[in-house]
């Protein structure tokens, strides 16, 4: 784990608008956004355009400096790195024994999405992740 520490808050722009977090806090952070963003290289190494897909819906970032799960800016119920919508799934991933809040699950999560709906359910950041490819698996 790393020690972090800011002053103040600098939005990141998504393809949703920005995710802000307006604490000042210095403490552990776990993951760091370079573990997450090995952790979802290693686990979509089979399907590239989650990758894509993380790397826009939530720039690699499961958790904030705070420890607490990083929520949607323009949809605070949109949770973690694949930014994974309570209000539409929680039922479903509570009845796959899947923690949305936990990384491992929220990306276990993703991928039965994909895998049942492909790219659809991130057609909203689609012009962030597709660059010009019909990556919609439709």
């Amino acid at each position: 784990m790393a020690m972090t520490s800011i002053g103040t808050a600098v939005p990141t722009e998504t393809a949703y608008g920005q995710i802000l977090n307006t604490k000042t806090v210095a403490q552990e952070t776990a993951p760091v956004a370079m573990d997450t963003e090995r952790i979802v290289r290693s686990y979509f190494q089979d399907i590239p355009v989650m990758v894509q897909i993380a790397r826009c819906e939530s720039t690699f970032r499961h958790t904030l400096l705070d420890g607490s799960v990083l929520k949607g800016a323009v949809d605070p119920a949109d949770t973690g790195v694949m930014q994974i919508n309570k209000r539409y799934h929680a039922k479903t991933a509570a009845a796959m024994s899947l923690d949305l809040d936990d990384i491992y699950q929220n990306m276990a999560y993703a991928r039965h999405l994909y895998e049942t709906q492909g790219t659809r359910p991130w057609s909203a950041s689609a012009p962030c992740w597709n660059k010009g490819t019909l990556a919609m698996n439709i």
